[in-house]
């Protein structure tokens, strides 16, 4: 199985996932990357993951599922283009002979899904969105700390091993807010090289993995003493014990943060 991001507007990534012969697109935002990739490669697609309402993410449904016939899958708390397929947590995608379980992951918006897979070539894959990104996660535009936290904290247990598949290409900026929370973090300062290379030469630093996120994602950290200590300093009213205070920080400190 071949796995793809299509870049699309500034930093966007739209995820192809292929056979050679049938593919499924998540969060078509604009629909000419995906047309054009799917004539290149010559497959059919076959379904559209969508996340959350945002229009860089369903910006293009419409027209790929014209032009295709692709099945549309997405939140059941969301508008998104009808016809749809509505998820909630607990509910599955069986699709090219592959199962995703949806997990509700509301923080960035009020009903953002992300997309399971437990086994793709031997390994876990997750399509993500805006919640969870390398270094970072979604701004809160609708939903609260809690939930966020408890978003993130769901994804955080999947294995070790897990294809981060988030949307946008945020990581080198991500890493610099990181490396300020968390300036000694030695594994944290490997990744940053890494993916200033990767950069450099044009490449993306997407798919990440959950176990380097749990070493390097401040916002998967939230329980650490240095990132909680940190938070501190940067509002002194947050309790170091409280990882929802201490996330709200962070985020907040993100917002500002240049």
């Amino acid at each position: 199985m071949n796995l793809l991001p299509l870049p699309a507007f500034t930093d966007n990534y739209i995820w192809m996932l292929h056979d050679g012969r049938q593919a499924i697109v998540v969060d078509p935002g604009d629909s000419a990357p995906v047309l054009q990739a799917l004539q290149h490669l010559g497959v059919q697609l076959k379904a559209i993951l969508v996340t959350h309402h945002h229009a860089d993410h369903v910006g293009g449904v419409d027209a790929v599922r014209s032009a295709t016939g692709a099945v549309v899958y997405g939140p059941a708390r969301e508008k998104i283009p009808e016809p749809l397929h509505r998820l909630a947590h607990g509910d599955a995608v069986e699709t090219m002979g592959l199962r995703f379980e949806v997990i509700d992951v509301p923080g960035h918006t009020a009903g953002h899904i992300a997309y399971y897979c437990p086994d793709i070539d031997g390994e876990p894959l997750l399509f993500c969105g805006d919640t969870l990104f390398s270094g970072g996660c979604g701004r809160l535009f609708e939903g609260t700390p809690a939930q966020m936290l408890n978003s993130l904290d769901q994804l955080a247990v999947l294995p070790g091993n897990t294809r981060v598949c988030c949307t946008h290409e945020y990581t080198l900026s991500n890493l610099k807010f990181a490396r300020a929370v968390e300036p000694g973090n030695a594994a944290l300062l490997h990744y940053s090289s890494q993916c200033e290379a990767l950069r450099a030469r044009h490449q993306p630093t997407l798919p990440s993995r959950m176990a380097l996120e749990q070493d390097v994602n401040p916002f998967l950290r939230v329980r650490q003493p240095a990132v909680a200590q940190a938070a501190h300093g940067y509002d002194a009213k947050v309790n170091q014990d409280d990882a929802v205070a201490v996330l709200a920080a962070l985020r907040q400190w993100k917002n500002e943060f240049r």
